[in-house]
């Protein structure tokens, strides 16, 4: 049954289209990355403080992150229950791409800069028209409750979650709406059913050469590391032979079966020093996405071993920070259906003629005979949970329970948490053609083609928040799901505690935007093609 807030969350939603366009296309042009999301975070802060809630910027010490409360306290006696959303708004570097039918970066940058993949940008704006629209029907209605709304940066490299959830942002939730535009077939429009993501660990290996006069002796030479003594090899010899050593060992790190991989990127290399003296740091991260903590700490302690190895064949030191410690997720079927069933009230979305005259204008940019159905058929058929778990199940071993990896998964060990996906524009394709990147880029940032999916996922985000809050019956069968998964409930005997045991990593040399003489650019300038 439809109930009178569900028609006032969905009349909202489809009365503020233009608000959630305006709002998704401000967050893909700022493109801000990891842990440097500063105009998209204060963008954020900003309007759910102008639109009535309590928020706290910089949460859990990180400066892009933020947490807001709003409650209506009508019609209630006793305790209301409180429903959590989050936006996620980091872009990629090296993906700046403008809201075009051409590939271009955005204006005054050069493709090296951020720009939003998945699109985060629509993501979080679904996430928040969901939970604006939520707000608006509680008080049309005089519904009770309190709605949290987390802002979560860094997601590329799993980085927020983890750290909320060990200071306890999750805590006292009685139902997590998580949404992600979908990324690969058949997660498509549904709800994830028991496979969950998996477990991800991530951290960045400092190598420093500080005491390079240790490394041999300079007979006669006035001062040391002279141009005519030897000289020790430094840091970037240091991260070369960690980096080449890894990968060589790779095979050998974990078993071949089940979905994982191990993904590397240079932060820092040396000072750009033409002198003779050896580079004094360098600053490699790992990533590794699997479905275990057991594989992530084995994947771990092999990296740990490159890099001391490393190290000392090169007269340097090294030092582990965490990025990240994520677990992996854990199901709830009571929750799954809730949001389901709004899935199915709200019908998957629909691209307009002018949104398919913008694709075909793309395929002919790209080299493609344009189509008369350019999307793919998928993206407008709504997949039940239960048939998209098949599908994805035929490619993974019986034994392997978690797959890819999103560091959602923490927030499903504090609260009973859906995982839904709504179809972004996808193109279909002729055979043996793949698209360049810069395409599902641009579709992320065009009004026309993404605007469907942001009306969809808000509307779906509503109707799942209003039903956990409404409906106290449906609301305790996720609860009671929760305590027997989790061995009853947080600290539990089948519980996952907290991994997290750091601080945010927000100090290392992360790619942002840096204002300089020449203006506000991407840190590698824009002449430097």
């Amino acid at each position: 049954m439809v109930t009178a807030a569900a028609i006032s969350a969905m009349s909202f939603v489809d009365g503020h289209r233009d608000d959630l366009s305006s709002w998704t296309r401000t967050i893909f042009d700022f493109g801000e990355t990891a842990w440097r999301e500063y105009q998209s975070a204060d963008w954020y802060v900003s309007r759910l403080r102008a639109e009535g809630f309590d928020v706290e910027a910089g949460s859990g010490g990180m400066p892009t992150a933020f947490c807001a409360h709003w409650t209506n306290k009508a019609g209630t006696n006793g305790e209301a229950p409180t429903v959590g959303m989050y936006a996620e708004y980091d872009a990629v570097p090296g993906n700046c791409q403008d809201a075009s039918t051409v590939k271009s970066p955005r204006a005054g940058l050069n493709e090296h800069a951020g720009g939003h993949t998945d699109p985060h940008s629509g993501l979080g704006i679904s996430s928040l028209g969901g939970l604006l629209a939520t707000k608006a029907a509680m008080e049309k209605q005089g519904i009770a409750g309190t709605l949290r709304f987390t802002g979560e940066p860094a997601e590329k490299v799993r980085g927020s979650k983890p750290i909320h959830a060990a200071k306890g942002y999750y805590d006292g939730l009685d139902g997590m709406i998580s949404f992600h535009p979908f990324y690969m077939l058949p997660l498509c429009n549904t709800v994830r059913w028991d496979t969950h993501c998996g477990a991800a660990y991530s951290m960045i290996y400092r190598l420093v050469c500080d005491q390079p006069e240790r490394w041999g002796l300079s007979e006669g030479a006035p001062i040391p590391q002279s141009h005519s003594a030897v000289r020790a090899p430094g840091a970037n010899d240091a991260l070369m032979m960690m980096y080449m050593a890894s990968k060589a060992l790779r095979d050998s790190m974990l078993p071949h079966h089940g979905g994982w991989s191990i993904s590397e990127a240079i932060l820092t290399a040396g000072q750009a020093t033409a002198d003779n003296l050896p580079a004094a740091l360098a600053e490699i991260q790992y990533m590794m996405r699997v479905p275990t903590i057991a594989m992530a700490e084995q994947v771990t302690a092999d990296l740990d071993r490159n890099a001391e190895h490393a190290a000392a064949m090169t007269g340097c030191r090294v030092e582990r920070h965490w990025v990240c410690k994520s677990r992996p997720g854990l199901a709830n079927h009571a929750i799954a259906e809730i949001t389901w069933e709004a899935l199915s009230t709200v019908g998957a979305p629909r691209w307009s003629e002018a949104a398919k005259a913008i694709a075909r204008e793309i395929q002919a940019n790209s080299g493609v005979e344009a189509m008369e159905e350019p999307f793919i058929d998928e993206c407008e058929r709504l997949i039940a949970p239960q048939e998209a778990e098949a599908i994805l199940r035929r490619d993974l071993p019986p034994s392997q329970i978690n797959s890819t990896s999103d560091d959602y998964t923490d927030m499903t060990w504090h609260a009973p948490t859906v995982r839904f996906y709504v179809a972004r524009p996808a193109l279909k394709a002729p055979k043996n053609f793949a698209y360049p990147g810069w395409v599902m880029n641009a579709l992320g940032g065009i009004p026309a083609t993404i605007d469907p999916m942001v009306n969809c996922a808000a509307k779906t985000v509503a109707l799942t928040a209003l039903r956990l809050l409404e409906d106290e019956g449906a609301r305790q069968r996720a609860k009671d799901e929760f305590i027997e998964r989790t061995g009853g409930g947080v600290g539990g005997s089948k519980w996952i505690a907290p991994l997290c045991d750091y601080e945010s990593p927000i100090h290392f040399r992360w790619p942002e935007y840096v204002t300089t003489a020449r203006g506000r650019e991407w840190w590698i300038p824009t002449g430097a093609q």
